[in-house]
């Protein structure tokens, strides 16, 4: 028996994880989250085989949780399952830790496999994924693939519409630490201008899909510094 916990925000796309994964006589969803403190908690409390991990928690960071996991058990199995199709996203967990990385737009059957997959010690991505994901890990170290994973969430965050503050409660960082940051990532990315950096995470395909914060997708939101 596989025992899984569900870290989502939203409680009826829980709800429908577990109709459908305790659909198998094997698998028991032994508990729920719907922010990163709750999963923490609950990963703490019942020991999961596999944790079931979404990126977007609200304002808070997956990819920190996911830190605070493997730093708490190192050999914990994390699949993220989330509606971010940009290979990015994946890269930045898999590099952060996570076996595999489930796109929310995956057939069902996908996830259950995906499930076993790493509860097996096996990777486990989702096909329409794949294939960008392996080319982005094999052509090298790049800008854009070595970013930190704090840097990656301040950089989402940011592009949100967050401001300084909003984002250091979010990450659980200092203002400052959020301003140093935001220079890094301009340094890393090889730009000088909010503009150029907001341009980048379009090639980077990083940009909010609507616009949030009551700013447009092209200006990455209010949040930039």
């Amino acid at each position: 028996m596989l025992r899984l916990l569900i870290i989502d925000d939203h409680a009826i796309v829980r709800e429908g994880y577990r109709r459908l994964l305790e659909r198998r006589a094997d698998l028991r969803i032994v508990a729920e989250a719907g922010t990163a403190e709750e999963g923490y908690a609950q990963f703490k409390a019942h020991g999961p085989d596999v944790v079931l991990l979404d990126l977007s928690l609200g304002t808070g960071s997956g990819l920190r949780l996911l830190a605070q996991m493997l730093g708490h058990e190192p050999q914990a199995t994390v699949l993220v399952f989330s509606m971010h199709a940009e290979p990015m996203y994946a890269v930045q967990a898999l590099r952060a830790g996570a076996r595999g990385y489930v796109t929310k737009g995956s057939a069902p059957q996908v996830l259950v496999e995906a499930v076993y997959q790493v509860a097996r010690g096996q990777r486990a991505l989702s096909p329409d994924l794949a294939g960008e994901v392996a080319a982005l890990l094999l052509e090298g170290p790049t800008a854009e693939t070595e970013l930190t994973p704090r840097e990656f969430d301040v950089l989402r965050l940011l592009l949100q519409g967050l401001d300084v503050e909003a984002v250091g409660q979010a990450l659980h960082i200092s203002p400052k630490t959020v301003r140093n940051c935001h220079y890094q990532l301009k340094s890393k990315l090889g730009v000088r201008t909010d503009l150029e950096l907001s341009r980048k995470a379009a090639q980077m395909q990083l940009l909010p899909d609507r616009p949030l914060a009551g700013g447009s997708p092209a200006q990455a939101g209010s949040g930039l510094i």
